[in-house]
């Protein structure tokens, strides 16, 4: 699908304006984001992701194991302690006690450190020293079940960990509680209760995670670095390359080079591209073609039209018994007055091929009231004026310009400047400029020019004549140009005579 992709934006630029591509891609860069962000963005939400969570795995088991260290030097600490209690009870020297606490508790770790005897220890041997401890709800619970307890305090700017471990009466091992104390196996004899700061713990768990969020965002830096360079090299590159060689192809038609891609999928698309290149390559031939065959059609069928309106235009001059070449001369002075006007070629065309037929409508005028010699009856005269309405029924139902042209120009040939003419009484710009151009031309002819019923005017008389009428018979902007150009009019005149 890319290939075809590329290939839509390739035919639209060809076949539109430039600055309207240039405007819309300009558009559509600022409003959709590159193939290197999409892929960077993408990438560098997984890898956040990963790192946060590898961040805190590695936190948490940190955490874990950190506790457990503690725990376990709590554990050789309040070990240590029963031990040496132990061989002081056997050696008979218990006075001497106080001096192995006071050395373990001077330790750094140590914030506090207590022992707290068991009621059958006090029963047994009296009250201890003052380094023995209060009995409180935690170390009760610690006598009651037996198994060590540990309470956490590490949210705090002085972290610690309590540990409350119970000294058990067993009379295994070398050194048998049951020997020296009076009680049952398993008994809690006492508790060893230790503080221990945490603060050199934490600083050196902040570290590690310090550690690992600069080695994470170097990591992701690098992978991030990396794979914009490899998109830059093996994608966007090579894609606008793709496209700009693409519309190259399509321009000088030869084909794209495989060989310029490293990727197969770039090169899969480079050799497609070329398919479908020479498929469009070989439709835009024959539709050119077929356009050209159309366009020699159509300026056949549009010269086959204008020669048949110029040939029934001759027909009715011939019928109507006009002086010859009146339909030619007319057809001339039209095309003079609207180059003078300034018509496109288009529009002086027009009126050219469509001048011919402004009195078809005298085809349906008979014989009798057409041919008379002599002066018309006023019935008779308005026999003779439902010709402009007769032409335009004949040609008003047609869809080529020529004919609609025609169709005004027969209509309307007889209006006048100031309304009093005929069949609609139209007054001024009302009146199509084709119907204006054709009356000028029509009473021109018809006023130089020998008829049956009259000789031909003197070019004064004519000029005078037009004066006169201007702007009330005729439009005054075309007075002008004909008095303006008048010599121009006559040249036509003698060349058609």
């Amino acid at each position: 699908m890319l290939y075809y992709i590329i290939y839509r934006s390739i035919i639209h630029e060809h076949s539109s304006n430039t600055n309207k591509l240039e405007i819309a891609a300009m558009k559509s860069r600022l409003l959709k984001p590159s193939v290197k962000t999409i892929t960077i963005k993408t990438l560098l939400t997984v890898i956040m992701l990963a790192a946060l969570i590898m961040t805190i795995v590695i936190g948490f088991s940190f955490r874990t194991l950190s506790h457990k260290i503690v725990e376990g030097q709590a554990l050789t600490i309040s070990e240590l302690v029963k031990a040496g209690l132990t061989s002081h009870m056997k050696a008979g020297i218990m006075d001497k006690r106080n001096y192995f606490l006071e050395e373990i508790r001077s330790l750094n770790e140590i914030n506090s450190m207590s022992i707290i005897r068991s009621k059958e220890v006090n029963d047994q041997f009296g009250s201890g020293s003052h380094l023995e401890g209060d009995m409180d709800p935690v170390a009760a619970g610690v006598f009651k079940s037996g198994e060590p307890d540990f309470v956490l305090n590490e949210y705090s700017l002085h972290p610690n960990i309590r540990a409350v471990i119970p000294f058990n009466a067993s009379s295994k091992g070398a050194l048998s509680c049951l020997s020296c104390h009076e009680v049952a196996e398993g008994t809690v004899l006492g508790v060893v209760d230790i503080e221990i700061d945490l603060a050199e713990y934490r600083n050196i768990a902040l570290l590690v995670m310090i550690g690992i969020g600069v080695i994470s965002t170097i990591f992701i830096i690098l992978i991030v670095g990396n794979i914009f360079k490899t998109v830059q090299i093996y994608v966007k590159d090579p894609l606008e390359s793709l496209v700009n060689k693409a519309r190259e192809a399509y321009t000088v038609q030869k084909p794209v080079s495989e060989d310029d891609f490293e990727s197969m999928e770039f090169q899969n698309v480079a050799k497609e591209i070329n398919l479908f290149n020479e498929d469009i390559i070989k439709t835009q031939k024959l539709l050119e073609e077929k356009n050209q065959e159309l366009a020699n059609l159509n300026d056949e069928i549009e010269e086959t039209l204008k020669e048949t309106v110029f040939a029934m235009g001759v027909i009715e001059e011939v019928r109507s018994k006009e002086t010859k070449n009146h339909t030619k001369r007319v057809t001339e002075y039209c095309r003079l007055f609207a180059d003078k006007l300034g018509f496109s070629e288009e529009e002086k065309n027009i009126i050219s091929a469509a001048a011919p037929l402004h009195d078809i409508g005298k085809i349906g005028i008979s014989d009798y009231i057409l041919l008379k010699s002599g002066k018309l009856t006023d019935d008779e005269q308005e026999i003779m004026k439902d010709h402009t309405k007769i032409g335009y029924s004949m040609l008003v139902h047609s869809q080529r310009d020529i004919l609609k042209a025609a169709a005004v120009i027969a209509y309307q040939h007889h209006e006048k400047w100031d309304g009093t003419g005929y069949p609609q009484g139209l007054k001024g710009n009302k009146i199509h400029i084709y119907a204006r151009i054709a009356a000028m031309a029509d009473v021109f002819d018809a006023l130089s020019t020998k008829r049956t019923y009259k000789e031909a005017w003197p070019l004064e008389a004519i000029i005078s004549n037009f004066k006169e009428m201007k702007g009330s018979h005729f439009d005054p902007e075309l007075v002008d140009i004909f008095l303006a150009n008048i010599d121009d009019f006559i040249e036509i005149q003698d060349r058609y005579y």
